[in-house]
């Protein structure tokens, strides 16, 4: 029984859309495809490559690079509670995205405002012009 086990194998494609780190099994075909994505720090060249059990996934997602040990395979694209059944992140120093928890995204570049600041006052309009107008 313990072969049939260790012989268990899926798409790397698949399973990263059953453990829904992409929304679709295209998106993460690409990613697959593209060069970016390792297990067990050999790069991936196509989607069809397979993964088993206690795998090390590293990849970029959004602005983060995960890392991530495959702890067992779907058998189907299920809800987001049985999606991290499926794996463990070994990535702590980042928040997980359930957490509440916001990085800080730093100060505001010049001449940019802060998402929801509302409108600027005629003083701050001026600035931005001004701002602007130095740019070449």
């Amino acid at each position: 029984m313990a072969e049939a086990a260790s012989k268990e194998k899926l798409r790397i494609d698949k399973w990263l859309w059953q453990a829904r780190f992409f929304k679709t099994r295209g998106l993460a075909a690409g990613l697959a495809g593209s060069g970016r994505l390792r297990i067990n720090r050999e790069h991936v060249a196509k989607p069809a490559q397979p993964v088993r059990p206690g795998d090390v996934l590293t990849f970029p997602q959004g602005d983060r690079i995960r890392v991530i040990r495959i702890e067992a395979l779907g058998a189907r694209r299920g809800p987001a509670p049985e999606a991290r059944a499926l794996y463990t992140d070994l990535d702590e120093a980042t928040p997980p995205p359930d957490s509440g928890q916001k990085p800080d995204p730093g100060p505001a570049p010049a001449g940019e405002r802060e998402t929801g600041a509302g409108r600027p006052t005629k003083k701050e309009r001026r600035e931005i012009d001004a701002l602007q107008r130095d740019d070449p």
